[in-house]
């Protein structure tokens, strides 16, 4: 790896979040060094965007891509009971007519390749085929990475500030034992791609769909891609979905477990059943967790490094891609300011994790069995734009708040979590 040793940025992975500060920092004349351990673009979930990234693409210099790929464009999200009816399309354009109101469903290999190239676009040193070992650390202050290549070969690199994407690997909160998991949101996922299959017309044709198990046990979703594709999955608790369900030998048996709980599904069989399922069937645990601090004296977390929310409402990729927006201001205001101290790089971690909390209260009332966003709209009609506002992603410019006293009347939500 022919690099230089001394650098003002590393960002360790090049997913979303890494690309992102890695490019806004890089653009104001800083040198940035992005290592992404893959040396080829891999398989993902977390493949719907909401509307709301459209102002971190602006920034980005991207948004002319996304318009001219072939990127299923979305416009809203739909959701089905357990009785398999389906809710009015929650459209995005009902409150925001602005052209940030249509999105993408995106295909993360292709995605994230676009990233990490606009990245190199415009000034990041991107490199591929090498991983971060460790975080070195001269006290309570970072100072640099010991990074491994393909071929086992170790280079230590020193940098003013490192930025940890590592997503739910998570290299700095793991060092430092900062993240605490969500007791109540410990879930698990299987999902898959399918070829063919039905597929709603117009506008509604690259809609999220978000089905309900007849006894809302769990919970499907529904994502058009490219190629013809749709990826589904299926979510539920750990318990339910997975450990209580193995054979007799002991051994886990994914596809007879997703067969099982699409048999519950029936608006979502239906649309399978010319399909062709074209990956066997994938596991993950999806526990939601947060560290208890977003940054320290020059080092900073992004993206899934710092937290993980539950992805039934598509939030991932969104919190990905503004926590590199966020982070990245505070990098470079900390480099005017020649400010690396937590306080500085951490500034704008109160105003991220409100928008994480609005989002999580969201999430608390769908996993209420009781709850019915049709009921709460019958009953509160005027937060219908509330919710939406959500959905799309308007946390940070909108206040959201306003919907939560009527939503605890139908259903428990959490106490708010702060930054430690």
């Amino acid at each position: 790896m022919n690099t230089h040793h001394t650098y003002d940025t590393i960002v360790i992975g090049g997913g979303p979040a890494g690309s992102t500060v890695a490019t806004l920092v890089a653009e104001q004349g800083h040198r940035v060094l992005l290592l992404e351990r893959a040396t080829t673009p891999q398989f993902k979930i977390g493949e719907s965007l909401i509307p709301a990234t459209y102002w971190t693409f602006k920034r980005l210099g991207m948004l002319e891509k996304l318009r001219t790929s072939h990127f299923p464009q979305k416009y809203s999200v739909q959701f089905y009971s357990r009785t398999g009816k389906g809710s009015t399309p929650f459209y995005f354009f009902q409150t925001n007519p602005h052209e940030s109101a249509v999105t993408w469903q995106v295909l993360r290999s292709e995605f994230d390749e676009m990233l990490l190239d606009n990245a190199g676009e415009k000034g990041v040193e991107v490199h591929r085929g090498v991983g971060v070992r460790e975080v070195l650390f001269e006290g309570d202050t970072a100072t640099g990475v010991v990074t491994q290549d393909t071929d086992g070969t170790r280079e230590t690199l020193h940098a003013t500030v490192i930025v940890d994407s590592t997503g739910q690997r998570s290299l700095i909160g793991r060092q430092l034992n900062l993240n605490t998991i969500e007791p109540n949101l410990k879930m698990a996922s299987l999902f898959t791609h399918y070829e063919g299959g039905h597929r709603d017309e117009g506008i509604d044709e690259g809609a999220t769909l978000i089905l309900h198990t007849e006894k809302k046990d769990s919970w499907f979703w529904s994502i058009p891609l490219p190629y013809n594709r749709t990826s589904i999955g299926v979510v539920g608790e750990l318990d339910y979905l997975l450990q209580n369900r193995r054979d007799t030998d002991g051994k886990l048996n994914a596809q007879k477990i997703f067969d099982e709980e699409l048999n519950k599904c029936l608006p979502l069989k239906q649309r399978l059943e010319s399909a062709k399922q074209l990956l066997p069937i994938q596991t993950t645990k999806d526990f939601s967790y947060r560290a208890s601090r977003i940054a320290g004296n020059n080092w900073i977390l992004v993206g899934d490094a710092f937290g993980f929310l539950d992805p039934v409402y598509s939030t991932g990729l969104f919190l990905a891609l503004k926590s590199g927006e966020m982070a990245a201001d505070a990098i470079i205001e900390a480099f005017n300011k020649n400010d690396f101290s937590e306080a500085q790089l951490g500034s704008f971690g109160p105003a991220f994790v409100d928008g994480m909390e609005a989002f999580r209260k969201l999430v608390y009332a769908f996993y209420t069995k009781e709850f019915s966003f049709a009921r709460f709209l019958s009953e509160y009609p005027e937060h219908q734009d509330g919710i939406v506002d959500i959905l799309s992603g308007d946390v940070f410019r909108k206040d959201v708040t306003h919907i939560f006293p009527a939503m605890a009347e139908m259903c428990p939500l959490p106490p708010e979590i702060s930054l430690g």
